[in-house]
């Protein structure tokens, strides 16, 4: 009796493990949009601590990568990121990158601790 008890429950664990592994399969990825992401993020983290960005400015390019991430999840969310959502990340990257840049090099600094 123990011994079909934990059968059962055993196959149960084993069937479920495969709906989630094929789960996380089939997502779709953005590898490319993530490895930006991570390193536009080094590079507001890199400005903060050199002085380079004030609160405010901080405050601006978080606020324009979190609407990059949203933008990520929304093109996730029907299963497949097309060319043309793919396209729009590019984009809003490109602009997010241009704007730290211009940004970590203006006239203005945090000030002095």
């Amino acid at each position: 009796m123990l011994n079909l008890k934990t059968l059962a429950v055993g196959a149960t664990i084993a069937v479920a493990s495969i709906g989630a592994f094929a789960q996380a399969a089939s997502a779709p990825q953005t590898p490319r949009v993530d490895k930006r992401e991570a390193r536009q993020q080094t590079r507001i983290q890199n400005g903060v601590a050199s002085g380079q960005l004030t609160a405010k400015e901080t405050y601006r390019l978080e606020k324009e990568q979190a609407a990059i991430n949203k933008a990520e999840t929304k093109a996730k969310a029907d299963g497949t990121v097309t060319p043309h959502e793919r396209k729009r990340l590019a984009k809003m990257q490109n602009k997010a990158s241009k704007d730290i840049y211009r940004q970590k090099h203006d006239a203005q600094t945090a000030p002095k601790p």
